[in-house]
C-alpha cells in the first residue's frame, strides 16, 4: 500500500510541475506575441511627429544656403542635416533628387552630400541644390500613411529663393522610420519637378 501512496504522490507532483510548465511557457509565449504585434510607443511614428520633422527639414535647408552666403563651413552644415535626418548609419537611404539627371538615385552619404552642395568630381551635374540658396521651404501633404514603426507622406513643397524670384514648386514622397534610439529618420526621399503637361 505504501508503494501505491508513494507512486501516486510522485505522479501528482510530476503532472503539477509539468502542468506549471507549459502555463508558464503558455504565458510568455503570450507576452511575447503581444510585444511582436504592438510596437512600443519607442517606435511609434505619429503624423505630428512627421509634419514637425517635414519643418525642421525645410528650415535645414535654409541654414545650409545662408552658412554658404555667409562664407561659413556649408558642407559641415549639410553633413549636419543628412545625419541628422537621414539613416546612412543604418543602411541605405533610397534619395531620388530633384535636379538629378545622369544620376539619378543617391543611396549613399556621398551622392546626398553632393547633390546639396556640389563640388564633388563623382556627381558632375550636381550645383549644390541647398546652396542656391532658399529662404523658405513651405510644405503641403496630400497624406500621410503610419504603418507600425514607418511612415510614408505624399505632396508638394514650395523653394522661395533668395533671389526674390517666385516659389519653385516641387513633388515629394518621403518615408520616416525610427532608429535604433528612436528618432525620426528618412529612409526614402523622392522628389521631381511637376509634369509639365
Amino acid at each position: 500500500m505504501k508503494n501505491l501512496d508513494l507512486k501516486t504522490v510522485i505522479n501528482t507532483r510530476l503532472h503539477v510541475a509539468l502542468l506549471a510548465a507549459v502555463m508558464s511557457f503558455g504565458i510568455v509565449s503570450c507576452t511575447q506575441a503581444n510585444r511582436d504585434a504592438d510596437p512600443t510607443p519607442a517606435t511609434t511614428i505619429t503624423e505630428q511627429e512627421v509634419l514637425a520633422a517635414q519643418k525642421a527639414w525645410g528650415e535645414g535647408i535654409v541654414t545650409i544656403g545662408n552658412t554658404f552666403t555667409n562664407n561659413g563651413d556649408y558642407v559641415q552644415a549639410a553633413t549636419d542635416h543628412i545625419n541628422r535626418f537621414y539613416n546612412y548609419q543604418e543602411g541605405t537611404v533610397l534619395f531620388k533628387p530633384t535636379l538629378a539627371v545622369e544620376k539619378q538615385f543617391r543611396t549613399d552619404f556621398e551622392g546626398a552630400l553632393s547633390y546639396f552642395v556640389g563640388g564633388n568630381d563623382n556627381y558632375s551635374e550636381d550645383g549644390g541644390f541647398a546652396i542656391k540658396p532658399w529662404t523658405n521651404v513651405r510644405w503641403e501633404n496630400i497624406g500621410t500613411k503610419i504603418i507600425g514603426n514607418m511612415a510614408v507622406a505624399m505632396g508638394n513643397y514650395w523653394f522661395t529663393p533668395a533671389d526674390g524670384s517666385g516659389d519653385v514648386k516641387v513633388e515629394y514622397s518621403f518615408a520616416y522610420t525610427k532608429n535604433a534610439d528612436g528618432e525620426l529618420k528618412i529612409i526614402l526621399h523622392d522628389s521631381h519637378v511637376p509634369f509639365p503637361g
